[in-house]
């Protein structure tokens, strides 16, 4: 059976196994090789290193959980609470189940468990990203009711 549950210090191998494939799947994506130096760097310089889970699961207004099936840790997911002006905003940093345990409902229980994180924060709304081409991901965001708010187009200078 599938579910999700906060990420604890035991899972930290593990999630840094399942944060080298998800690094391995950015560098092969349009846009991928840039957001690994940039917008999702620190994510995974901190599950890859010692201390790195123990340090974003202290986080008060941060959230890690692992996706599991029978028990067996197969997706990670993180995301974090920001003060936008007034308001709070939830951002998904980082969304990964390993491609054999795909389609069964382990990232939309990770997902709701942010949700719920973010609900509870005090969050009025949330953003996640997704890779330009990365239809898999935007279809499975667009499932739960996200809609684009924000394209970043890009233009390498010579």
């Amino acid at each position: 059976m599938e579910g999700a549950r906060p990420a604890v210090q035991q899972d930290a191998e593990r999630c840094a196994e399942l944060c080298r494939g998800a690094t391995d799947e950015l560098q092969a994506k349009r846009g991928g090789p840039l957001a690994l130096r940039g917008e999702v760097r620190l994510l995974t310089e901190a599950l890859l290193s010692a201390g790195g889970l123990a340090t974003l699961v202290a986080g008060a207004d941060r959230r890690v959980l692992v996706g599991t099936v029978d028990d067996v840790v197969v997706g990670f997911a993180v995301g974090r609470v920001e003060e936008v002006g007034e308001k709070r905003l939830g951002v998904i940093e980082g969304c990964y189940v390993e491609p054999g345990a795909r389609g069964v409902g382990v990232g939309r229980a990770m997902l709701d468990g942010l949700l719920a994180f973010f609900r509870s924060s005090g969050c009025h709304a949330v953003d996640a990203t997704a890779l330009p081409g990365d239809r898999g991901t935007k279809n499975f965001y667009e499932a739960a009711g996200f809609k684009a708010r924000l394209l970043t187009l890009h233009h390498v200078l010579s």
